[in-house]
């Protein structure tokens, strides 16, 4: 459970200079304390060691004892399958689907945008749930940031319009005294001119006239309600009844053949709602192989496992998964046959994953902004992203260009033209974010891959911060 930020404001603040007083703050989920570990590991800190302070010595020999004598929890192992159908792993434990989550922002929910919150969704929608979840905050954030956007537009309208009828009047006049004095009228008039209100417009106060206009609207509702309730029903024989707002009892007895008495037991039986969650964690190839070859915190499977099987089933071994993996990164899957060139997208991508994230950003896709990956500072839930990287494939080793097949071969996989990259960088200016350029020098072909690190050893990362060049800001 997502404990509450103890600094959030919850009450209403009094009004003040005449403005209605502002609606009271949700309160946000301490997310520095649900993230606060970057990766799914165990980590035993270790005092640093400091020549000149012989404390320092001390405290480090009692950091290896405490280690000794109460070691750490042992790693936690999740379990995963590949799913060949859509060339994914798939979580489906739900303390891992959290603990993935919370801990480096891995994977995304399959019946979410990003974060696994279908439970959380089904149940407010069963009214289980009386908070408002992830989805509703940020759709309800955007129409408001689009209704004060719409205020601002008409009042800025009405200042032109305000504007333009000043210019046409002091044309017609002639006179440039007319026009003085329209100008010190209209500077003297200024607490009622439109085009004055428009100029002290702002964000916060079109909050605040919104805010105001729908507490009147309830309450005129609410009038509305209670007066029809209060209001006595004539009924065909001339009676009048009157129906009173609070129900005093319970219990309803009646002679009539036609009612039916419910036993207590179903009467008092609480309903329950237990459903299972239908939703899973989904990983693309390059978390998962992250997880399972960088951090041993990931275990993937052929197929589904059930709870209480994975002794009789055998994971997928580390060189068996990369050669999974690759296969899969092509549309449709190679034959399994097939052995592992350099230059597969997944051997590509995979090393642009493990070097950002071998720095500590956070890795996320970047396909809804037409690139390879987003990164982020901390993750999602604290800010945006603040790159967007376009990861594109070097042949500079002298291997790639022995023979007049393999030049034809490599200009081919690194041909872009210019269109695209201007299309791609207006796309991440408008999002406001930086476009980063990751070449990688792909290696000659390795003799063989049991020893991955020695494979991924050979490639190398190039990136180049790309920046819209625009004229009227940069004319000096």
């Amino acid at each position: 459970m997502a404990t509450v930020d103890k600094t959030a404001v919850t009450h209403s603040e009094p009004a003040q200079n005449g403005r209605p007083p502002r609606p009271p703050r949700p309160p946000r989920p301490n997310y520095r304390q649900i993230h606060q570990f970057p990766l799914p590991v165990n980590v035993h800190h270790v005092p640093p060691v400091i020549p000149h302070n012989p404390l320092s010595l001390i405290s480090v020999a009692l950091s290896y004892l405490t280690f000794l004598i109460s070691p750490p929890c042992p790693q936690e192992v999740y379990t995963a399958y590949f799913d060949k159908a859509t060339s994914s792993i798939h979580v489906t434990d739900e303390k891992a689907i959290n603990a993935l989550w919370q801990m480096g922002f891995f994977g995304k929910g399959n019946l979410s945008r990003s974060e696994p919150s279908w439970l959380a969704r089904e149940r407010k929608r069963r009214g289980l749930h009386d908070g408002k979840t992830s989805e509703e905050i940020t759709r309800l954030r955007r129409t408001e940031r689009r209704e004060l956007k719409l205020e601002r537009a008409r009042m800025e309208k009405l200042a032109i319009e305000e504007r333009l009828k000043a210019e046409a009047a002091a044309r017609e006049a002639g006179a440039s005294l007319l026009v003085d004095q329209a100008t010190q009228s209209a500077a003297d008039d200024t607490n009622n001119s439109p085009a004055a209100v428009a100029e002290r417009f702002s964000l916060k106060k079109a909050k605040e006239a919104r805010a105001l206009e729908l507490r009147q609207a309830r309450e005129l509702a609410a009038q509305t309600a209670a007066a029809e309730q209060n209001q006595p029903e004539n009924l065909p024989n001339g009676k009048s009844v009157r129906f009173s707002p609070v129900v005093q009892k319970k219990e309803f007895v009646s002679t009539s053949p036609s009612s039916l008495q419910l036993p207590d037991s179903v009467v008092d039986a609480p309903e329950v709602y237990d459903f299972p969650n239908e939703e899973h964690l989904q990983l693309s190839n390059e978390e998962a192989f992250f997880l399972a070859y960088s951090l041993g915190a990931l275990q993937v499977f052929d197929g589904p496992v059930k709870t209480g099987e994975t002794q009789s089933q055998s994971p997928t071994t580390i060189p068996g998964l990369l050669k999974q993996f690759c296969h899969h990164s092509f549309q449709p899957a190679r034959d399994g046959s097939a052995s592992i060139q350099p230059d597969d997208p997944f051997m590509i991508s995979y090393t642009v994953y493990h070097h950002f994230r071998s720095l500590g950003w956070v890795i996320r896709s970047g396909v809804k902004f037409g690139t390879d990956y987003l990164l982020y500072n901390r993750g999602p839930v604290f800010s945006h992203a603040e790159f967007a990287v376009v990861v594109i494939p070097s042949y500079i080793h002298p291997y790639w260009s022995e023979t007049e097949e393999r030049k034809n071969y490599t200009a081919e996989k690194q041909a872009r033209s210019w269109w695209w990259l201007h299309c791609v960088n207006r796309v991440q200016a408008q999002v406001l974010k930086s476009l980063v350029l990751c070449y990688v020098e792909v290696p000659p072909p390795a003799s063989s891959i049991d020893d991955i690190g020695a494979v991924f050893g050979q490639y190398k990362v190039r990136e180049f911060l790309v920046k819209r060049w625009t004229p009227n800001r940069t004319r000096d």
